[in-house]
């Protein structure tokens, strides 16, 4: 049982429940990690992409994008969109799934904490301060960085043969934690868009005590804004031969 989608969906699966899995134990109440902070937040969801990453090489997924934005730039960067939309679906249902998990391992938690807007906060992202249009542009940033970087890394010109075995996935989740703890307080960082509809139709869809909105009206930031961060990341990637 290895192809790229199995590796796709599992790997988001656990990226989503460990990144998801931080944010519900900072933020619900009666969890030993309740305020735990910002700090905490940016680590678990690097660990989280950790994870998430060997997993999703272990079930035959050797590029691990776990992430639509990645997924698009690898098109752009070689021309070849055959397996996006698969992999697509894949990354989307994984993140269901391991935000549906989430849900049921805080399953007492969630009718003792009484703010709606916290409990979201720990499916999916929202803006600090609300400007659409700067919003948009902190979410293609961040994704941008997160596909130059992951490029370079990856690249002749860093080494001839890549990273050393099995430093790939590290330096990676460093490089998800960099863009959290600098640039990930403006928007909560989705970077990914599969990472945030995913948890947001679960927040949606499951009868969550006290859950209220699931905020559809910021809902296309995290997917249009992550998108052209990649698509543009891949164009200079594709332009530059790295």
């Amino acid at each position: 049982m290895h192809s790229v989608w199995l590796g796709e969906f599992l790997g988001t699966l656990v990226l989503v429940l460990l990144g998801n899995g931080v944010g519900a134990n900072v933020t619900l109440r009666k969890s030993y990690a309740a305020d735990a902070g910002w700090m905490v937040v940016t680590t678990g969801w690097a660990l989280g992409v950790l994870c998430g990453v060997l997993v999703a090489q272990a079930f035959g997924s050797p590029g691990a994008n776990l992430n639509p934005a990645i997924t698009l730039a690898a098109a752009v960067t070689s021309g070849d969109y055959s397996q996006m939309l698969s992999m697509w679906s894949a990354q989307l249902l994984g993140a269901m799934a391991g935000a549906t998990l989430m849900v049921l391992h805080f399953a007492p938690h969630w009718k003792l904490t009484p703010d709606p807007a916290a409990k979201l906060g720990i499916f999916c992202t929202n803006a600090a301060v609300r400007s659409p249009l700067a919003n948009l542009f902190s979410e293609a940033l961040g994704t941008a960085v997160l596909v130059l970087v992951a490029g370079a890394i990856f690249s002749h010109g860093v080494s001839a043969n890549g990273p050393a075995a099995g430093m790939g996935p590290w330096l990676v989740a460093s490089l998800v934690w960099g863009i959290g703890l600098s640039l990930g307080g403006t928007t909560g960082y989705a970077i990914n868009p599969a990472r945030d509809l995913g948890p947001r139709l679960v927040h949606a869809l499951l009868p969550i005590p006290g859950k209220g909105s699931s905020n559809w009206r910021y809902a296309p930031i995290p997917i249009i804004g992550d998108l052209a961060g990649g698509a543009l990341a891949g164009l200079l990637l594709h332009y530059a031969h790295l």
